[in-house]
């Protein structure tokens, strides 16, 4: 038979945990969808909104660190995915506008996340450089691919697993597309 008190203490820990997660879950999914406007911003060239949607969301995300710790975080998926995309954001912005990509003050973020978002971010190059193409700046596509490549570059010593080995391999067929776009472009207008 189990124990009145030890049943009691149970419930009351895991009450307490699911309105943490509850809480957790829904300001990662607020982190998320500014994270998304942001990228969307920054394919815009609209610096200004992510300028402001980032100082939010970095508010966010310190709010979240101070409110339940590092460890309590990362329990969440909610949370990983939109620290992850966090970082997707973040890299793309650094890339497009030429600044160093380094850790954020404050939020403290596992190796996942930068790993994952630094991934993601080549797809989102991808889309750039089909939109200024479109646009007829040509230049972007070979700007874009040399980007990517760097990243591939560097991102080869880690031999991931898991997981970020997706996220790496979906990175790698976006080089790709890079490649074949630049390489399009280039025949095209040497005509």
């Amino acid at each position: 038979m189990i124990e009145k008190k030890l049943l009691l203490e149970l419930k009351d820990s895991y009450q307490k945990n699911e309105i943490e997660r509850k809480k957790i879950i829904s300001a990662s999914n607020e982190i998320l969808f500014k994270a998304k406007k942001t990228i969307f911003a920054i394919q815009k060239d609209d610096k200004k909104s992510a300028s402001l949607k980032f100082s939010e969301m970095e508010n966010d995300l310190k709010k979240l660190f101070k409110n339940f710790g590092k460890s309590r975080l990362q329990k969440e998926g909610a949370f990983k995915a939109a620290a992850e995309e966090y970082m997707e954001a973040v890299i793309f912005f650094s890339i497009i506008n030429k600044k160093k990509i380094s850790e954020r003050p404050g939020i403290e973020l596992d190796y996942d996340a930068y790993l994952g978002g630094i991934c993601d971010a080549v797809g989102e190059l991808v889309r750039f450089a089909t939109n200024k193409a479109a646009a007829g700046k040509f230049s972007y596509a070979s700007k874009m691919k040399s980007e990517a490549g760097s990243i591939m570059e560097e991102l080869t010593d880690f031999d991931m697993t898991g997981y970020l080995r997706t996220k790496y391999d979906q990175a790698r067929g976006h080089l790709r597309k890079l490649e074949q776009m630049a390489y399009e472009i280039k025949l095209r207008t040497k005509k």
